[in-house]
């Protein structure tokens, strides 16, 4: 028993634009919190993927929704750097990443191959998003918000709210 408490911590990363945060993301956060000792969720910078919420936005989001969540060992670091190196500074030794489908597959795959390039002690671990979550992508909930659909299975009911207080200013698409 002392020698597991003078153990390493295992610390894990959850990287993300988090461009709104959803269900299925929680549902990872929530699983990868029990495979490791603390997982930090790094919310990133990424602007090539025109995020809808600025990076503070989106922070304080994920932070409210992990705070729900009500998990002891998580919490949300902001980043802007490689994410091996933000890895490397938060003294993490494993990533997770959350699987929808095959085209995730392969570009998670190409990334962990990369990462693993870049610093073989950190390992990545690939999570199935559950079944009832699979299709939902941050993408596709902003696009179902700008044309008036129901969001409501997807984020929280904060989120939601958020998401379409931005779609209002933005101007709704669409006829119907």
């Amino acid at each position: 028993m002392g020698e597991r408490n003078q153990m390493t911590q295992r610390v894990g990363i959850y990287p993300g634009t988090f461009d709104p945060i959803t269900l299925g993301h929680a549902d990872i956060i929530r699983r990868g919190s029990k495979l490791v000792d603390r997982l930090i969720i790094g919310v990133t910078t990424n602007p090539s993927k025109n995020p809808m919420f600025s990076t503070e936005e989106r922070f304080s989001m994920v932070e409210r929704e992990v705070a729900n969540l009500g998990l002891g060992n998580v919490e949300v670091v902001g980043f802007n750097a490689l994410l091996v190196k933000f890895a490397q500074a938060q003294g993490a030794s494993v990533i997770i990443r959350g699987l929808r489908a095959v085209a995730d597959f392969e570009y998670e795959y190409q990334m962990a191959g990369m990462n693993q390039q870049l610093d073989e002690d950190v390992e990545t671990v690939f999570l199935m998003a559950d079944v009832g979550l699979q299709p939902i992508a941050s993408k596709l909930v902003k696009e179902i918000a700008l044309y008036g659909g129901d969001i409501s299975r997807f984020v929280s009911a904060p989120v939601s709210k958020e998401l379409l207080a931005r779609v209002e200013e933005a101007g709704r698409k669409g006829d119907y």
